[in-house]
């Protein structure tokens, strides 16, 4: 648990651990060149992506608050994820990180064949899967910064906020395992199932509550057993714990979050004003 004091600790700039590794294995060039921050869980979601899907790329480690030109040049925000298509003469850019994930989906299909998404022969699986993924984008996310950047006046309620997000995800998940057969349809959340859209949607928040929220604000995850083996299922697979960097990068680099530090994010301020996320 955190001293309760701001101890001015600023973001890393360099993955470390096993998110290093993955790192010094994708220095050459390739058809797509990766922008991202150790931290984001914007990027992680995209990284795993990648590394699930088998798709080659390159990965350029970025400050996203100093907003390099070449990051501005493919995330007119300058905000990260981008990608660089290099395949394109000249080059085209993509950013935001749920559309990537489409583009990557759709290339997959095309290239490695593998998917995150349940068959198209079963719309019904792939429309529960989005559903899941719409409650992660609009209501569990935002209230994972909210409980992060919350006062003591505030943490409370935030909290209660994001407890109930994260039972209405175990709702989602339960319902949804009735109704569409195990293995993709339900991703990680059945022992027999493969990482699915879902499950990248959300893993690096689910991740970072497990650690910075519980640095920061003593937050427990669920007890549920079946979210409890889940949440094992989500960090020991493979592509995720290859874009995870160890523990203590993410809560030094959301400390400026939990002490809601000034001008900390376009993410943080669109919290701190109540507007949508970038």
């Amino acid at each position: 648990m955190s001293s309760g004091k701001d101890s001015g600790k600023t973001y890393h700039l360099s993955c470390t651990g096993d998110a290093l590794e993955t790192v010094n294995k994708h220095t050459d060039e390739r058809d797509i060149t990766l922008f991202g921050s150790c931290f984001c869980p914007f990027v992680q979601r995209v990284w795993v992506a990648f590394e699930y899907l088998g798709i080659p790329y390159k990965v350029n480690e970025v400050d996203p608050y100093k907003k390099p030109k070449d990051l501005l040049d493919v995330s007119p925000k300058g905000l990260v994820p981008g990608l660089k298509l290099n395949y394109f003469n000249p080059p085209r850019p993509l950013n935001e990180s749920t559309v990537i994930l489409e583009y990557l989906e759709d290339l997959a299909a095309n290239t490695t064949g593998r998917t995150l998404l349940p068959s198209h022969t079963d719309p019904y699986a792939r429309a529960l899967v989005r559903l899941q993924a719409d409650h992660v984008s609009r209501t569990l996310v935002p209230a994972f910064y909210r409980f992060l950047q919350g006062d003591e006046t505030k943490q409370a309620e935030a909290r209660t906020e994001l407890d109930a997000a994260l039972q209405q995800l175990i709702h989602l998940l339960n319902d949804a395992e009735q109704k569409i057969d195990a293995g993709m349809g339900s991703g990680l959340w059945s022992d027999s199932g493969e990482l699915n859209w879902l499950d990248v949607m959300v893993a690096p928040w689910i991740f970072r509550a497990s650690n910075v929220l519980l640095h920061y604000r003593a937050f427990e995850l669920p007890e549920d057993p079946k979210f409890r083996a889940w949440t094992q299922r989500l960090f020991a697979h493979p592509a995720f714990k290859a874009t995870t960097s160890t523990e203590d990068l993410y809560v030094d680099s959301y400390e400026r979050y939990a002490y809601n530090r000034p001008n900390t994010s376009q993410v943080a301020n669109a919290i701190n004003t109540g507007r949508g996320l970038p």
